[in-house]
């Protein structure tokens, strides 16, 4: 089909078809480059469960043989004997996770606001020094953390516990919190105080409902970095503060990788359902409030 146009005086023909043709974007993917990654990404994530799936059931599962030679219920049968001192340790690190989320959060909202609003001077060097703590290797930072909490009579207890995950993974919702409010407009909140709301009116009322996408996110990083710690929650607790991975590693570090493999599912299921519930809490604030997912924009 030829459509025409005139370039000086002169009528040329030119396909519609082809000018009418949508160009690619510059790094978005063809569909059948999107669902080939989707499905290789899908893979990475699902094989090791299908192989601790396998591991959790199988009797007796040695190289070279593809699959196992037979099934047991054994592990099954420990998590049910355990079941107390299971559930005691992943209520404690669901606790203080989500304590560490909560502190976390208290403790970076204003400054994160401060970093992407504000022209503040050497403001490289301060968010620098703010991100530092997840720089510094764990070692390092746990000793030093260990020996503060041994002069403040913190060490072995809760509180300790949390004071040490807090300041090794707030800078993660830090970061995620500067980048939300790098998305939000200061006029909202230039406008909620002109009609007479105060700092904290204006600051709970109408910047944190656009801010939980980024708070959603530092969340679940923090969440996973406290739930997941081995370490400093050993150091810091003395083993008198219960935790999920102090009970997961030995058995790790065993040979019955039955039992180790039914425990680690377990430790993969919690994180998603909280997440899921987060997910669904989010969505019911964003409907109610008639928000376009937290953005500013509509």
């Amino acid at each position: 089909m030829k459509g025409f146009m005139r370039d000086g005086g002169v009528v040329r023909g030119t396909s519609i078809a082809g000018s009418s043709a949508v160009k690619r974007r510059p790094g978005v993917l063809d569909p059948g480059s999107t669902f080939l990654f989707l499905l290789v990404l899908g893979l990475l994530f699902l094989l090791p469960i299908a192989v601790l799936v396998l591991y959790a059931g199988a009797r007796s599962w040695q190289f070279p043989q593809l699959l196992p030679r037979g099934f047991s219920l054994r592990a099954v049968e420990f998590v049910g004997r355990q079941y107390g001192a299971i559930a005691a340790s992943l209520l404690s690190s669901v606790l203080y996770s989500l304590a560490v989320v909560a502190l976390s959060f208290l403790l970076t909202v204003l400054p994160a606001r401060a970093l992407a609003w504000y022209p503040l001077p050497l403001k490289g060097v301060i968010e620098a020094l703010f991100l530092s703590p997840a720089l510094l290797p764990v070692m390092t930072f746990s000793m030093g953390a260990h020996v503060l909490l041994l002069r403040l009579r913190l060490s072995d207890t809760w509180v300790g516990v949390v004071a040490v995950l807090t300041v090794f993974a707030y800078p993660y919702m830090l970061r995620s919190l500067s980048a939300g409010y790098q998305r939000i407009s200061p006029d909202y909140t230039v406008t909620a105080r002109n009609l007479g709301a105060g700092f904290w009116t204006s600051l709970l009322r109408v910047e944190m409902p656009m801010l939980l996408p980024a708070f959603g996110a530092g969340a679940s990083v923090v969440f996973l970095v406290a739930f997941s710690e081995y370490f400093l929650v050993f150091l810091v607790g003395g083993g008198a503060v219960a935790s999920y991975t102090g009970y997961l590693v030995p058995f790790l570090k065993s040979s019955d990788l039955q039992i180790a493999s039914l425990l680690t599912l377990l430790f993969l299921i919690v994180p998603l359902v909280l997440f899921f519930i987060l997910e669904r809490w989010m969505s019911a604030v964003f409907s109610k409030r008639g928000l376009n997912n937290g953005a500013d924009k509509p």
